[in-house]
């Protein structure tokens, strides 16, 4: 079995069986100098003949998933679970940004097939479809992440940022945020359920995290905001012409 490598903005970073790998922002891999992040946040280590990513934190949580987006884990502070899959996707957000690294192996413990399915207005991922317009806010949220061409970085908006990109009010798209919230809540995504202490920024994020793991949404869906916006356009080209007499 050979080491690991990990993926991250476009570089390739070796992990060795003597001693843990570190990542956060000082660590082996310095993912940012953002202060949200822990110094050491996540770490890749061998025990037992098996590689683990372990979350080493205290606060942060992360998404992991294979590279199908069908199987989906959140680790916890203190948590751990094994590397089984060629490729493991690890997505984590810290204040509001959203950062996710792929780690590569030679382990195939485990193997999924392709179980998802897409139609026009919906996307279903398993038991979860999403209306049209969920779909679009979740793809605005995560619009800046779908655009990248590599495992990085990513700014997640703002409710305001984000509804005006729609073209919505700041009602509308709270509604909307709390209608698909309350959907993947039902379905046992951990993180999304509001209440006291619970921030807004976690909660859109862990959306994002979430949607894009799994693949709720993509890069194709990108053209839903082109169209969207163009459809704004055209009905408000229709309200200021004068009427014909």
């Amino acid at each position: 079995m050979s080491n690991p490598r990990i993926e991250f903005c476009g570089e390739w970073y070796d992990v060795h069986p003597d001693e843990p790998f570190y990542i956060g922002r000082d660590a082996d891999l310095v993912i940012d100098e953002n202060p949200f992040l822990h110094r050491r946040f996540l770490a890749v280590s061998k025990e037992n003949d098996l590689w683990w990513l372990a979350n080493v934190g205290t606060l942060l949580s992360a998404t992991v998933t294979d590279d199908s987006g069908q199987v989906q884990a959140w680790l916890a502070p203190n948590a751990r679970l094994p590397i089984v899959f060629p490729t493991l996707n690890v997505l984590f957000s810290a204040g509001s940004t959203t950062y996710d690294f792929a780690i590569h192996s030679t382990s195939d413990y485990f193997a999924t097939s392709q179980l998802t399915s897409a139609s026009t207005g919906e996307t279903t991922v398993g038991p979860i479809t999403l209306t049209t317009s969920q779909r679009l806010l979740v793809v605005a949220l995560a619009e800046d992440i779908l655009k990248q061409n590599s495992p990085g970085r990513g700014e997640i908006p703002a409710s305001a940022d984000a509804a005006a990109r729609l073209g919505w009010t700041q009602t509308a798209f709270n509604r909307k945020l709390d209608n698909v919230c309350d959907k993947l809540d039902r379905h046992g995504v951990q993180g999304l359920r509001g209440g006291r202490g619970k921030l807004a920024t976690n909660r859109r994020a862990r959306l994002v995290e979430y949607a894009v793991s799994t693949r709720l949404v993509d890069a194709d869906d990108l053209i839903l905001l082109e169209r969207n916006a163009a459809e704004d356009a055209a009905e408000t080209t229709g309200n200021l012409q004068e009427p014909t007499v």
